[in-house]
Protein backbone atom coordinates (compact mmCIF):
# COMPACT_ATOMS: atom_id res chain seq x y z
CA UNK A 1 0.00 0.00 0.00
CA UNK A 2 1.65 3.46 -0.82
CA UNK A 3 1.59 5.84 2.21
CA UNK A 4 2.29 9.45 1.18
CA UNK A 5 0.63 11.43 3.58
CA UNK A 6 -1.18 14.50 2.43
CA UNK A 7 -2.34 17.56 3.73
CA UNK A 8 -5.46 19.10 3.96
CA UNK A 9 -6.51 22.60 5.36
CA UNK A 10 -9.24 24.60 5.44
CA UNK A 11 -11.01 27.44 7.52
CA UNK A 12 -14.46 27.63 8.67
CA UNK A 13 -16.07 30.69 9.94
CA UNK A 14 -19.47 30.03 11.83
CA UNK A 15 -21.79 33.05 11.79
CA UNK A 16 -25.66 34.15 11.52
CA UNK A 17 -26.88 33.77 8.30
CA UNK A 18 -30.26 34.53 7.00
CA UNK A 19 -31.83 31.55 4.04
CA UNK A 20 -35.04 31.39 2.08
CA UNK A 21 -37.02 28.53 2.59
CA UNK A 22 -40.40 27.54 2.57
CA UNK A 23 -40.95 30.94 1.51
CA UNK A 24 -40.29 32.76 4.46
CA UNK A 25 -36.54 34.46 5.41
CA UNK A 26 -34.88 32.85 8.40
CA UNK A 27 -32.01 33.14 11.05
CA UNK A 28 -29.99 30.32 11.15
CA UNK A 29 -25.92 29.62 12.02
CA UNK A 30 -24.06 28.20 9.73
CA UNK A 31 -20.24 27.77 8.61
CA UNK A 32 -18.57 29.40 5.65
CA UNK A 33 -22.28 30.93 4.81
CA UNK A 34 -23.48 27.81 3.56
CA UNK A 35 -26.29 25.02 4.26
CA UNK A 36 -24.73 22.36 4.62
CA UNK A 37 -21.03 23.83 5.09
CA UNK A 38 -18.26 22.75 3.08
CA UNK A 39 -17.89 19.00 2.17
CA UNK A 40 -13.83 17.79 3.27
CA UNK A 41 -12.59 15.88 0.61
CA UNK A 42 -9.78 13.93 1.40
CA UNK A 43 -7.35 10.38 1.29
CA UNK A 44 -7.29 8.15 3.63
CA UNK A 45 -3.71 8.85 4.97
CA UNK A 46 -4.04 12.56 5.38
CA UNK A 47 -3.34 15.18 7.71
CA UNK A 48 -6.57 17.22 8.63
CA UNK A 49 -5.71 21.21 10.05
CA UNK A 50 -9.38 22.85 10.55
CA UNK A 51 -9.22 26.66 11.97
CA UNK A 52 -12.89 27.38 13.68
CA UNK A 53 -13.83 30.65 14.02
CA UNK A 54 -16.90 31.31 15.89
CA UNK A 55 -18.09 34.61 14.83
CA UNK A 56 -21.68 33.24 16.53
CA UNK A 57 -23.56 34.30 19.59
CA UNK A 58 -23.34 30.74 19.93
CA UNK A 59 -20.67 28.55 22.19
CA UNK A 60 -20.11 25.58 19.97
CA UNK A 61 -17.73 22.98 19.14
CA UNK A 62 -17.31 20.73 16.06
CA UNK A 63 -17.07 16.72 16.20
CA UNK A 64 -15.91 14.93 13.22
CA UNK A 65 -18.47 11.92 13.51
CA UNK A 66 -16.53 8.60 13.03
CA UNK A 67 -13.20 9.72 12.79
CA UNK A 68 -11.19 7.39 15.40
CA UNK A 69 -9.21 9.79 16.33
CA UNK A 70 -6.05 7.82 17.66
CA UNK A 71 -3.79 9.94 19.82
CA UNK A 72 -5.39 12.65 18.68
CA UNK A 73 -8.66 12.50 20.96
CA UNK A 74 -8.44 16.27 22.05
CA UNK A 75 -9.66 16.70 18.47
CA UNK A 76 -12.80 15.03 18.57
CA UNK A 77 -15.09 17.95 19.76
CA UNK A 78 -17.89 17.09 21.64
CA UNK A 79 -18.57 20.33 23.87
CA UNK A 80 -17.69 18.64 27.70
CA UNK A 81 -15.90 15.54 26.80
CA UNK A 82 -13.07 15.93 25.20
CA UNK A 83 -12.81 20.07 25.14
CA UNK A 84 -14.66 23.13 26.45
CA UNK A 85 -16.61 25.07 23.97
CA UNK A 86 -15.37 27.97 21.79
CA UNK A 87 -17.13 30.56 22.86
CA UNK A 88 -18.30 33.78 20.80
CA UNK A 89 -15.44 35.08 19.30
CA UNK A 90 -12.56 32.83 19.98
CA UNK A 91 -11.50 30.58 17.79
CA UNK A 92 -9.83 26.81 17.89
CA UNK A 93 -8.01 24.74 15.25
CA UNK A 94 -8.64 21.04 15.13
CA UNK A 95 -5.74 19.08 13.99
CA UNK A 96 -6.11 15.10 13.58
CA UNK A 97 -5.20 12.05 10.92
CA UNK A 98 -7.38 9.75 9.12
CA UNK A 99 -5.80 6.44 8.88
CA UNK A 100 -7.46 3.10 8.25
CA UNK A 101 -11.24 4.52 7.22
CA UNK A 102 -12.30 5.01 3.90
CA UNK A 103 -15.73 6.01 2.68
CA UNK A 104 -18.14 8.57 3.90
CA UNK A 105 -18.72 10.60 7.10
CA UNK A 106 -19.32 13.70 8.51
CA UNK A 107 -19.04 16.48 10.86
CA UNK A 108 -21.41 18.73 12.47
CA UNK A 109 -21.56 21.06 15.38
CA UNK A 110 -21.81 19.36 19.22
CA UNK A 111 -23.54 22.27 21.20
CA UNK A 112 -27.36 21.91 21.99
CA UNK A 113 -29.53 22.25 18.73
CA UNK A 114 -26.71 23.74 16.64
CA UNK A 115 -26.41 20.36 14.36
CA UNK A 116 -29.39 21.17 12.60
CA UNK A 117 -27.68 23.85 10.31
CA UNK A 118 -23.97 23.22 11.24
CA UNK A 119 -23.10 20.44 9.49
CA UNK A 120 -21.25 19.24 6.44
CA UNK A 121 -20.12 15.89 4.48
CA UNK A 122 -16.61 14.13 5.01
CA UNK A 123 -15.61 12.00 2.20
CA UNK A 124 -12.24 10.05 2.70
CA UNK A 125 -11.50 8.18 -0.35
CA UNK A 126 -8.57 5.66 -0.60
CA UNK A 127 -4.64 6.47 -1.34
CA UNK A 128 -3.62 7.19 -4.53
CA UNK A 129 -2.70 3.65 -5.75
CA UNK A 130 -5.62 2.46 -4.16
CA UNK A 131 -8.83 1.23 -5.42
CA UNK A 132 -12.09 0.77 -4.34
CA UNK A 133 -13.28 -3.04 -3.50
CA UNK A 134 -15.85 -2.80 -6.43
CA UNK A 135 -15.88 -1.10 -10.12
CA UNK A 136 -15.25 2.77 -10.06
CA UNK A 137 -18.28 4.66 -10.37
CA UNK A 138 -18.51 7.20 -13.41
CA UNK A 139 -19.33 9.75 -10.80
CA UNK A 140 -19.96 10.41 -7.27
CA UNK A 141 -22.62 12.38 -5.72
CA UNK A 142 -22.99 13.34 -1.91
CA UNK A 143 -27.16 13.20 -0.57
CA UNK A 144 -27.30 15.17 2.92
CA UNK A 145 -30.61 14.84 4.70
CA UNK A 146 -31.57 17.57 7.20
CA UNK A 147 -34.17 18.65 9.28
CA UNK A 148 -36.05 22.18 9.20
CA UNK A 149 -37.84 24.41 11.79
CA UNK A 150 -39.13 28.02 10.65
CA UNK A 151 -37.56 29.28 13.68
CA UNK A 152 -33.85 29.32 15.98
CA UNK A 153 -33.26 25.21 16.34
CA UNK A 154 -31.82 26.94 19.83
CA UNK A 155 -35.04 28.90 20.72
CA UNK A 156 -36.77 25.53 19.91
CA UNK A 157 -34.72 23.39 22.53
CA UNK A 158 -34.70 25.80 24.79
CA UNK A 159 -39.03 26.02 25.11
CA UNK A 160 -38.77 22.18 25.63
CA UNK A 161 -36.37 22.76 28.41
CA UNK A 162 -38.27 25.37 29.84
CA UNK A 163 -41.49 23.42 30.29
CA UNK A 164 -40.00 19.99 30.64
CA UNK A 165 -42.13 18.98 27.91
CA UNK A 166 -41.51 17.64 24.01
CA UNK A 167 -39.38 19.27 21.51
CA UNK A 168 -42.00 21.10 18.54
CA UNK A 169 -41.61 18.87 15.62
CA UNK A 170 -39.68 19.78 12.48
CA UNK A 171 -42.12 21.35 9.74
CA UNK A 172 -39.49 20.00 6.71
CA UNK A 173 -36.72 17.56 5.62
CA UNK A 174 -34.53 18.79 3.36
CA UNK A 175 -31.69 17.40 0.95
CA UNK A 176 -28.37 19.02 0.75
CA UNK A 177 -30.30 21.95 2.42
CA UNK A 178 -32.96 22.84 0.37
CA UNK A 179 -37.22 20.90 1.16
CA UNK A 180 -37.87 20.07 -2.78
CA UNK A 181 -40.68 20.47 -4.69
CA UNK A 182 -43.23 18.79 -2.81
CA UNK A 183 -43.60 21.51 0.02
CA UNK A 184 -46.46 24.20 -0.67
CA UNK A 185 -43.43 26.76 -1.15
CA UNK A 186 -41.12 24.51 -3.69
CA UNK A 187 -37.70 25.39 -4.17
CA UNK A 188 -35.93 26.70 -7.51
CA UNK A 189 -33.02 25.03 -5.97
CA UNK A 190 -34.12 21.48 -5.64
CA UNK A 191 -30.87 19.24 -5.51
CA UNK A 192 -30.49 17.75 -9.01
CA UNK A 193 -27.93 14.81 -10.18
CA UNK A 194 -27.77 14.54 -13.98
CA UNK A 195 -26.76 10.99 -14.96
CA UNK A 196 -26.02 9.05 -18.51
CA UNK A 197 -28.01 6.35 -19.40
CA UNK A 198 -25.75 2.88 -18.78
CA UNK A 199 -23.32 4.74 -16.07
CA UNK A 200 -22.60 3.22 -12.46
CA UNK A 201 -22.87 6.30 -10.02
CA UNK A 202 -21.89 6.20 -5.96
CA UNK A 203 -24.47 8.22 -3.80
CA UNK A 204 -23.12 9.00 -0.45
CA UNK A 205 -26.17 8.89 1.73
CA UNK A 206 -25.70 10.98 5.13
CA UNK A 207 -28.33 11.60 7.49
CA UNK A 208 -27.96 14.66 9.34
CA UNK A 209 -31.73 15.70 10.21
CA UNK A 210 -31.32 16.35 13.87
CA UNK A 211 -34.20 13.62 15.58
CA UNK A 212 -35.40 11.33 12.72
CA UNK A 213 -34.48 8.14 10.88
CA UNK A 214 -35.52 8.31 7.39
CA UNK A 215 -36.21 6.05 4.24
CA UNK A 216 -34.41 6.46 1.26
CA UNK A 217 -35.78 5.88 -2.41
CA UNK A 218 -35.34 6.64 -6.06
CA UNK A 219 -37.83 5.96 -8.28
CA UNK A 220 -37.82 2.90 -10.62
CA UNK A 221 -34.36 2.18 -9.74
CA UNK A 222 -32.48 -0.40 -7.48
CA UNK A 223 -29.22 0.46 -5.43
CA UNK A 224 -26.64 -2.12 -3.83
CA UNK A 225 -25.42 -0.69 -0.62
CA UNK A 226 -21.32 -0.96 -0.51
CA UNK A 227 -20.32 0.93 2.78
CA UNK A 228 -22.20 1.73 6.11
CA UNK A 229 -20.50 4.66 8.36
CA UNK A 230 -17.25 4.39 6.14
CA UNK A 231 -16.94 0.54 6.38
CA UNK A 232 -17.00 -1.56 2.80
CA UNK A 233 -19.94 -4.18 3.13
CA UNK A 234 -21.03 -7.33 1.03
CA UNK A 235 -23.21 -5.59 -1.74
CA UNK A 236 -26.46 -5.74 -0.87
CA UNK A 237 -29.10 -5.08 -3.22
CA UNK A 238 -31.98 -2.83 -1.73
CA UNK A 239 -34.87 -0.93 -3.57
CA UNK A 240 -34.76 0.95 -0.38
CA UNK A 241 -32.43 2.44 2.68
CA UNK A 242 -32.69 3.05 6.25
CA UNK A 243 -30.61 5.51 7.74
CA UNK A 244 -31.05 6.87 11.23
CA UNK A 245 -29.29 10.21 12.23
CA UNK A 246 -25.64 10.14 12.68
CA UNK A 247 -25.60 7.11 9.92
CA UNK A 248 -23.75 7.02 6.26
CA UNK A 249 -24.45 4.64 3.52
CA UNK A 250 -22.57 4.76 0.56
CA UNK A 251 -24.97 3.05 -2.69
CA UNK A 252 -24.03 2.60 -6.43
CA UNK A 253 -26.64 3.48 -8.45
CA UNK A 254 -26.71 2.18 -12.55
CA UNK A 255 -28.66 4.96 -14.94
CA UNK A 256 -30.72 1.76 -16.65
CA UNK A 257 -34.18 3.58 -16.96
CA UNK A 258 -35.75 4.75 -19.89
CA UNK A 259 -34.52 9.14 -20.26
CA UNK A 260 -36.51 11.19 -18.11
CA UNK A 261 -36.73 12.23 -14.52
CA UNK A 262 -36.92 10.55 -11.58
CA UNK A 263 -37.35 11.93 -8.11
CA UNK A 264 -34.77 11.06 -4.87
CA UNK A 265 -36.84 10.99 -1.84
CA UNK A 266 -36.55 10.46 1.52
CA UNK A 267 -39.72 10.48 4.43
CA UNK A 268 -39.25 9.93 8.18
CA UNK A 269 -39.05 6.17 9.51
CA UNK A 270 -41.07 6.39 12.79
CA UNK A 271 -40.93 3.41 14.77
CA UNK A 272 -42.57 4.80 18.40
CA UNK A 273 -46.83 5.21 18.96
CA UNK A 274 -48.67 8.19 19.41
CA UNK A 275 -46.00 10.73 18.96
CA UNK A 276 -46.75 13.56 15.97
CA UNK A 277 -43.55 13.91 13.79
CA UNK A 278 -43.44 15.57 10.62
CA UNK A 279 -45.11 13.31 7.77
CA UNK A 280 -43.69 14.90 4.92
CA UNK A 281 -41.58 14.08 2.26
CA UNK A 282 -38.25 15.80 0.92
CA UNK A 283 -37.08 15.24 -2.97
CA UNK A 284 -34.24 15.39 -5.01
CA UNK A 285 -34.52 14.98 -8.75
CA UNK A 286 -32.49 12.52 -10.92
CA UNK A 287 -32.49 13.34 -14.87
CA UNK A 288 -31.28 11.91 -17.33
CA UNK A 289 -28.78 13.59 -19.74
CA UNK A 290 -30.05 14.90 -23.04
CA UNK A 291 -33.58 14.37 -21.48
CA UNK A 292 -36.06 17.18 -23.33
CA UNK A 293 -37.73 18.66 -20.33
CA UNK A 294 -40.89 20.59 -21.94
CA UNK A 295 -41.74 17.13 -23.62
CA UNK A 296 -41.38 14.89 -20.30
CA UNK A 297 -44.45 14.65 -17.36
CA UNK A 298 -42.96 15.62 -13.89
CA UNK A 299 -40.48 13.77 -12.13
CA UNK A 300 -41.45 9.50 -11.20
CA UNK A 301 -41.76 9.86 -7.27
CA UNK A 302 -40.92 6.43 -5.68
CA UNK A 303 -43.77 4.48 -3.65
CA UNK A 304 -42.29 5.02 -0.12
CA UNK A 305 -42.51 3.11 3.03
CA UNK A 306 -45.03 3.31 5.32
CA UNK A 307 -43.86 5.99 8.21
CA UNK A 308 -44.11 2.97 10.73
CA UNK A 309 -42.78 0.38 8.76
CA UNK A 310 -40.35 -1.50 11.23
CA UNK A 311 -40.43 -4.80 9.30
CA UNK A 312 -38.70 -3.29 6.29
CA UNK A 313 -36.09 -1.12 8.46
CA UNK A 314 -35.40 -4.30 10.24
CA UNK A 315 -34.70 -6.07 7.31
CA UNK A 316 -32.42 -3.24 5.90
CA UNK A 317 -29.99 -2.75 9.48
CA UNK A 318 -29.86 -6.62 9.97
CA UNK A 319 -28.78 -7.56 6.97
CA UNK A 320 -25.66 -6.08 6.22
CA UNK A 321 -22.07 -7.46 6.78
CA UNK A 322 -18.65 -6.78 6.49
CA UNK A 323 -16.69 -6.88 3.03
CA UNK A 324 -13.80 -9.08 4.72
CA UNK A 325 -11.52 -8.43 2.07
CA UNK A 326 -11.29 -5.29 2.39
CA UNK A 327 -8.18 -3.47 3.07
CA UNK A 328 -8.91 -2.67 7.04
CA UNK A 329 -10.89 -5.78 7.56
CA UNK A 330 -9.73 -7.70 11.31
CA UNK A 331 -11.68 -10.45 12.87
CA UNK A 332 -13.98 -10.18 15.95
CA UNK A 333 -12.24 -10.45 18.94
CA UNK A 334 -13.45 -14.00 20.37
CA UNK A 335 -12.39 -13.39 23.49
CA UNK A 336 -14.57 -10.57 26.02
CA UNK A 337 -13.25 -8.58 29.23
CA UNK A 338 -16.03 -6.61 30.00
CA UNK A 339 -19.52 -7.78 29.57
CA UNK A 340 -22.28 -4.56 29.99
CA UNK A 341 -26.15 -5.16 29.63
CA UNK A 342 -27.69 -1.61 29.06
CA UNK A 343 -31.13 -0.50 29.32
CA UNK A 344 -31.91 2.92 27.22
CA UNK A 345 -34.91 4.72 26.97
CA UNK A 346 -37.18 7.61 28.72
CA UNK A 347 -37.88 8.48 32.19
CA UNK A 348 -38.79 11.78 34.23
CA UNK A 349 -37.32 13.76 36.82
CA UNK A 350 -38.50 16.12 38.91
CA UNK A 351 -39.86 19.01 37.73
CA UNK A 352 -38.36 21.41 40.72
CA UNK A 353 -34.96 20.28 38.97
CA UNK A 354 -35.43 22.94 36.16
CA UNK A 355 -36.40 26.49 35.64
CA UNK A 356 -40.14 26.04 37.47
CA UNK A 357 -40.46 26.06 40.92
CA UNK A 358 -41.05 23.14 42.97
CA UNK A 359 -44.97 23.71 43.49
CA UNK A 360 -45.70 24.12 39.82
CA UNK A 361 -46.04 20.80 36.80
CA UNK A 362 -43.96 20.33 33.59
CA UNK A 363 -45.22 19.55 30.28
CA UNK A 364 -43.79 16.00 30.54
CA UNK A 365 -45.75 12.56 31.88
CA UNK A 366 -46.87 12.75 35.26
CA UNK A 367 -46.35 16.71 35.27
CA UNK A 368 -42.89 15.81 35.87
CA UNK A 369 -39.72 16.76 33.02
CA UNK A 370 -38.71 14.25 30.20
CA UNK A 371 -35.43 12.66 30.79
CA UNK A 372 -33.27 10.31 29.56
CA UNK A 373 -31.19 7.13 30.94
CA UNK A 374 -28.61 4.31 30.59
CA UNK A 375 -28.70 1.94 33.33
CA UNK A 376 -31.14 4.32 34.87
CA UNK A 377 -28.48 7.20 34.60
CA UNK A 378 -29.58 10.46 33.26
CA UNK A 379 -26.03 11.83 32.34
CA UNK A 380 -25.29 15.78 33.00
CA UNK A 381 -22.54 17.26 30.94
CA UNK A 382 -20.06 19.11 33.59
CA UNK A 383 -19.10 22.71 33.52
CA UNK A 384 -16.50 23.45 35.16
CA UNK A 385 -13.82 20.91 32.79
CA UNK A 386 -14.16 18.53 29.97
CA UNK A 387 -14.41 14.98 31.28
CA UNK A 388 -10.68 14.29 29.12
CA UNK A 389 -8.69 17.44 30.80
CA UNK A 390 -9.99 15.89 34.38
CA UNK A 391 -8.51 12.41 33.13
CA UNK A 392 -5.38 14.02 32.08
CA UNK A 393 -4.65 16.09 34.96
CA UNK A 394 -6.50 13.96 37.58
CA UNK A 395 -8.75 16.46 38.68
CA UNK A 396 -11.47 15.14 41.21
CA UNK A 397 -14.89 16.08 41.52
CA UNK A 398 -16.08 16.81 37.24
CA UNK A 399 -17.03 13.18 36.83
CA UNK A 400 -17.76 9.39 38.98
CA UNK A 401 -16.11 6.75 37.46
CA UNK A 402 -19.48 4.47 38.65
CA UNK A 403 -21.11 3.49 35.33
CA UNK A 404 -23.22 0.60 36.28
CA UNK A 405 -22.84 -2.60 34.14
CA UNK A 406 -25.78 -3.54 34.03
CA UNK A 407 -29.67 -1.63 35.26
CA UNK A 408 -30.25 -1.40 38.98
CA UNK A 409 -33.28 -3.02 38.59
CA UNK A 410 -34.26 -6.33 36.08
CA UNK A 411 -38.17 -6.23 34.94
CA UNK A 412 -40.58 -6.93 31.63
CA UNK A 413 -37.94 -4.11 29.82
CA UNK A 414 -40.56 -4.08 26.90
CA UNK A 415 -43.70 -4.92 28.37
CA UNK A 416 -46.12 -2.20 27.53
CA UNK A 417 -47.88 -2.30 30.85
CA UNK A 418 -44.51 -0.41 32.28
CA UNK A 419 -44.69 2.57 29.89
CA UNK A 420 -45.89 4.58 33.33
CA UNK A 421 -44.64 2.69 36.20
CA UNK A 422 -43.54 5.04 38.79
CA UNK A 423 -41.37 2.40 40.53
CA UNK A 424 -39.43 2.65 37.16
CA UNK A 425 -39.33 6.03 35.58
CA UNK A 426 -37.25 8.19 38.02
CA UNK A 427 -33.89 9.08 36.26
CA UNK A 428 -30.98 10.34 38.66
CA UNK A 429 -29.28 12.77 37.25
CA UNK A 430 -25.22 12.46 37.11
CA UNK A 431 -22.08 12.32 35.46
CA UNK A 432 -21.32 8.91 35.52
CA UNK A 433 -18.46 7.51 33.39
CA UNK A 434 -17.19 3.46 32.83
CA UNK A 435 -13.32 3.18 33.09
CA UNK A 436 -11.90 0.11 30.78
CA UNK A 437 -8.58 -0.82 30.61
CA UNK A 438 -6.51 -0.41 27.37
CA UNK A 439 -6.78 -3.22 24.90
CA UNK A 440 -9.80 -4.89 26.66
CA UNK A 441 -12.20 -6.11 24.42
CA UNK A 442 -16.03 -5.07 25.43
CA UNK A 443 -19.70 -6.68 24.81
CA UNK A 444 -22.76 -4.20 25.42
CA UNK A 445 -26.28 -6.04 24.90
CA UNK A 446 -28.27 -2.57 24.68
CA UNK A 447 -31.79 -3.66 25.76
CA UNK A 448 -34.81 -0.74 24.68
CA UNK A 449 -37.23 -0.19 27.58
CA UNK A 450 -41.06 0.28 26.93
CA UNK A 451 -41.21 3.07 29.76
CA UNK A 452 -42.62 6.28 28.69
CA UNK A 453 -43.03 4.75 24.90
CA UNK A 454 -41.01 2.48 23.14
CA UNK A 455 -39.00 3.93 19.53
CA UNK A 456 -35.64 2.73 17.21
CA UNK A 457 -32.86 4.28 19.16
CA UNK A 458 -29.58 5.03 17.09
CA UNK A 459 -27.03 4.82 19.77
CA UNK A 460 -23.60 6.84 18.50
CA UNK A 461 -19.93 5.71 19.91
CA UNK A 462 -17.24 8.04 19.45
CA UNK A 463 -13.74 7.03 18.94
CA UNK A 464 -14.60 3.47 17.78
CA UNK A 465 -16.65 1.33 15.06
CA UNK A 466 -17.65 -1.72 16.70
CA UNK A 467 -18.91 -4.61 15.43
CA UNK A 468 -22.77 -5.53 15.73
CA UNK A 469 -23.04 -9.41 16.44
CA UNK A 470 -26.95 -9.71 16.81
CA UNK A 471 -30.27 -7.72 17.25
CA UNK A 472 -33.94 -8.61 17.14
CA UNK A 473 -37.06 -7.75 19.00
CA UNK A 474 -38.46 -8.33 22.90
CA UNK A 475 -36.24 -8.66 25.69
CA UNK A 476 -32.47 -9.83 25.26
CA UNK A 477 -32.22 -14.08 25.99
CA UNK A 478 -28.88 -14.39 26.72
CA UNK A 479 -29.08 -18.41 25.58
CA UNK A 480 -31.30 -18.59 22.56
CA UNK A 481 -30.30 -15.14 21.14
CA UNK A 482 -26.40 -15.55 21.74
CA UNK A 483 -27.13 -18.60 18.82
CA UNK A 484 -27.73 -15.75 16.55
CA UNK A 485 -24.01 -14.07 16.83
CA UNK A 486 -21.94 -13.23 13.37
CA UNK A 487 -18.67 -13.74 14.69
CA UNK A 488 -17.66 -14.21 10.65
CA UNK A 489 -18.51 -11.32 8.92
CA UNK A 490 -20.33 -9.13 10.98
CA UNK A 491 -21.33 -5.25 10.05
CA UNK A 492 -19.00 -2.49 11.67
CA UNK A 493 -20.86 0.52 12.27
CA UNK A 494 -19.96 3.72 14.12
CA UNK A 495 -24.22 4.38 15.01
CA UNK A 496 -26.71 1.64 15.27
CA UNK A 497 -29.97 1.68 15.82
CA UNK A 498 -31.64 -0.42 18.75
CA UNK A 499 -34.71 -1.95 17.12
CA UNK A 500 -38.42 -0.77 18.70
CA UNK A 501 -38.88 -2.97 21.78
CA UNK A 502 -35.92 -4.86 20.33
CA UNK A 503 -32.09 -5.10 21.54
CA UNK A 504 -28.89 -4.99 19.77
CA UNK A 505 -25.47 -6.86 20.72
CA UNK A 506 -22.09 -4.54 20.12
CA UNK A 507 -18.39 -5.70 20.67
CA UNK A 508 -15.32 -3.52 20.17
CA UNK A 509 -11.41 -3.36 21.74
CA UNK A 510 -10.85 -0.48 23.78
CA UNK A 511 -7.34 0.64 21.87
CA UNK A 512 -7.79 4.01 21.62
CA UNK A 513 -6.81 5.49 24.97
CA UNK A 514 -8.94 9.39 25.75
CA UNK A 515 -12.48 9.78 26.98
CA UNK A 516 -15.02 8.78 24.56
CA UNK A 517 -19.02 9.43 24.70
CA UNK A 518 -21.31 7.48 24.00
CA UNK A 519 -24.92 8.50 23.16
CA UNK A 520 -28.13 8.73 21.73
CA UNK A 521 -28.36 10.56 17.84
CA UNK A 522 -31.82 12.09 18.55
CA UNK A 523 -30.38 15.73 19.77
CA UNK A 524 -33.70 15.73 21.86
CA UNK A 525 -32.47 12.48 24.11
CA UNK A 526 -28.93 13.31 24.21
CA UNK A 527 -30.37 16.82 25.86
CA UNK A 528 -32.21 14.70 28.07
CA UNK A 529 -29.16 12.65 29.40
CA UNK A 530 -28.70 9.86 26.98
CA UNK A 531 -25.19 8.91 27.77
CA UNK A 532 -22.36 8.12 29.10
CA UNK A 533 -18.21 8.12 28.34
CA UNK A 534 -15.89 5.63 28.20
CA UNK A 535 -12.40 6.53 29.74
CA UNK A 536 -9.98 4.24 28.67
CA UNK A 537 -6.95 3.86 30.23
CA UNK A 538 -3.45 4.34 28.75
CA UNK A 539 -1.99 1.55 27.42
CA UNK A 540 1.91 2.14 28.90
CA UNK A 541 3.40 2.63 25.66
CA UNK A 542 4.06 6.27 23.53
CA UNK A 543 1.76 4.69 20.77
CA UNK A 544 -0.80 3.90 23.74
CA UNK A 545 -1.02 7.67 25.87
CA UNK A 546 -2.55 10.01 25.11
CA UNK A 547 -0.50 13.40 24.55
CA UNK A 548 -0.61 16.72 26.54
CA UNK A 549 -3.49 19.20 25.14
CA UNK A 550 -2.72 21.79 22.64
CA UNK A 551 -2.26 24.91 23.81
CA UNK A 552 -4.96 26.38 22.01
CA UNK A 553 -7.76 24.48 23.92
CA UNK A 554 -10.40 26.05 24.88
CA UNK A 555 -11.29 26.61 28.63
CA UNK A 556 -14.63 26.80 30.34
Amino acid sequence: MSHGKGSFNQEQKVKILTVNRLCKRQVITAINESLPGPTLNVQEGDEIVVHVFNKSPYNLTIHWHGIFQRLTPWADGPSSITQCPIMPGNSYTYRFNITGQEGTLWWHAHVQWLRATVYGALVIRPRDGQEYPFPKPFQEDTIIIGEWWNANPIDVENAAIATGGAANKSIAYTINGWPGDLYSCPSRNTHTLEVVQGKTYMLRIINAALNTQMFFKVANHRMTVVAADAVYTNPYPTDVVVVGPGQTTDVLLTADQSPGSYYMAARAYISGTGRTFNNSTTTAILTYRNTTTTLLPPPLLPDMPPFNDTPTAFKFMSNLTCLIQSPFWHPVSQKVDENMFITIGLGISSCASGTKSSNQTCGGPLGQRFSASMNNHSFVLPTKLSILEAHFFNVSGIYTPDFPNEPPVKFDYTNVNNSLNQALLNTPKSTSVKKLKYNSTVEIVFQNTALIGMQNHPVHLHGYNFFVLAQGFGNYDPVKDRKKFNLVNPQQRNTIGVPVGGWVVMRFRANNPGVWIMHCHLDVHLGLGFATAFVVENGGTEDSTVPPPPADLPKC
